[in-house]
């Protein structure tokens, strides 16, 4: 039983167990690393979907063995700095995930060894500064302060001093910061009448993420639009700060608790108030679906909360199932090549996105299911961005292809990449970039 290859099982994740001392333990880590990656030496399956896989294969195949007792401990981490936490490995591509008994959890090794590392002091100021997303939404957003970060932005002498100093590649497309925050502006919902489906919650409570409130607050407004279209009564968290993907990301796990107890209670209420609670950025729903109620799998109200999240396209469709979503949509929308991000694709809901955008007469969809490499924080460093593009290479060539109108995807940092490679590669054609929600409010006809 224990080398049966392979599993039919529906793959299965153990909490993780982050405050035992145990977890931070080195030699413990290391045995666990070698047990994991000698499992992946001996099967290769995933040599093709991140940087970790070839660096783990070719420190294997270039050391003095040729197997795993050839590579020194201290290269791990090589391997390591190279896993941006996508879950695809897990999600798509290994056959040994629990309930097989090999009980391989790639990405999960890969953040006890990230926290490992960030407890030792390991992250650099850059890596904090990138993941502090509030703090640098609030300072990039104030008056006059906001005009100069986008003006300095998109000068390649402060880009190459940027790159110098902070190690953020000159090169990386950055998201500019909005002169006004999505909270600040948006006006109250229309009482419309709850209409609960057998599916969905008839009220919607939005959290707006770090990224939509004060990079690209258009979607948050998009978003506004769709729901009031459908007359379906919204509402926004009384407060909010960022989900922690970020933190998690960089292994500060510590700092990841803080910001679930900062943002529980006002979610927790509206979870028990019936709101279904939407977040417009796949990553930020993810966290908050799966990732919290993992690493804090004692806590009833994260269950509760993640009970109650919806990504947006999820909700709508499922509206669309109760029989409550409008369904005329006087503009086609054309050629459009969506973009499957990888936080959307391990949510385990279907391809909500493309299905919505199926209902708009007029549009054809050619959708890519695939990593578009910026993954967060990470495709913007100066040691990982040439790897990023690489890996968004084959991404970039699909999405271009029948000379689309639009290029889109539900992750907005992964949107602004594409179109960057597209551009780069000289198969942008006349494609413009646009949000999903963007795209559905334009069918709807909504200004």
């Amino acid at each position: 039983m224990s080398n049966r290859e392979g599993s039919l099982d529906a793959p299965t994740r153990h909490p993780i167990d982050w405050r035992n001392p145990q977890f931070y333990d080195q030699d413990a880590l290391d045995r666990e690393l070698t047990r994991v990656f000698d499992i992946c030496h001996g099967c290769r399956r995933c040599v093709s979907l991140c940087g970790s896989f070839p660096t783990l294969f070719d420190l294997i195949d270039e050391g003095k063995t040729g197997e795993l007792d050839g590579v020194s401990k201290s290269d791990y981490a090589k391997v390591v700095d190279q896993c941006y936490l996508c879950d695809l490995c897990y999600m798509t591509k290994c056959p040994y995930v629990p309930p097989h008994p090999w009980n391989v959890d790639f990405p999960h090794l890969m953040l006890r060894a990230k926290a490992k590392k960030f407890r030792d002091g390991g992250a650099r100021m850059r890596d904090k500064l990138l993941s502090g997303t509030d703090r640098l939404g609030k300072l990039a957003t104030l008056p006059v302060v906001v005009k100069v970060v986008n003006a300095v932005n998109r000068m390649p002498a402060a880009r190459r001093m940027m790159q110098a100093t902070l190690g953020v590649a000159a090169e990386a497309a950055l998201p500019p910061y909005a002169e006004q925050p999505l909270r600040d502006h948006l006006p109250p919902s229309v009482a419309w009448p709850v209409r609960d489906g057998a599916r969905t919650p008839g009220k919607v409570a939005i959290f707006a993420t770090c990224y939509v409130n004060y990079n690209e607050p258009g979607i948050g407004q998009d978003l506004v639009k769709l729901l009031s279209h459908n007359e379906i009564p919204y509402r926004f968290t009384d407060h909010e700060m960022c989900c922690g993907m970020p933190k998690l990301e960089l292994g500060d796990l510590e700092s990841v608790q803080r910001l679930k107890d900062a943002n529980l209670p006002p979610l927790v209420a509206l979870a028990r108030a019936g709101y279904a609670i939407l977040t417009p950025v796949p990553s930020c729903t993810l966290m908050w679906k799966a990732e919290l109620p993992l690493l804090f799998p004692e806590d009833a109200d994260v269950r509760l909360v993640a009970d109650a999240m919806f990504d947006p396209f999820e909700y709508f469709v499922l509206r669309d199932k109760d029989g409550l979503l409008r369904r005329e949509f006087p503009r086609p929308l054309g050629k459009v090549s969506y973009h499957i991000p990888c936080h959307a694709r391990v949510q385990n809901v279907g391809q909500k996105t493309r299905e919505a955008l199926s209902l708009v007469p007029g549009t054809e969809i050619n959708t890519v299911e695939r990593c578009a490499g910026h993954d967060g924080t990470w495709g913007v460093k100066v040691e990982h961005f040439a790897e990023s593009m690489r890996i968004g290479k084959p991404v970039f060539a699909r999405m271009g292809d029948g000379d689309p109108d639009y290029v889109s995807s539900d992750c907005p940092i992964a949107g602004r990449r594409i179109m960057q490679g597209m551009e780069e590669a000289g198969i942008a054609g006349h494609a413009r970039k646009a949000h999903p929600l963007t795209l559905l409010r334009m069918a709807y006809g909504l200004e």
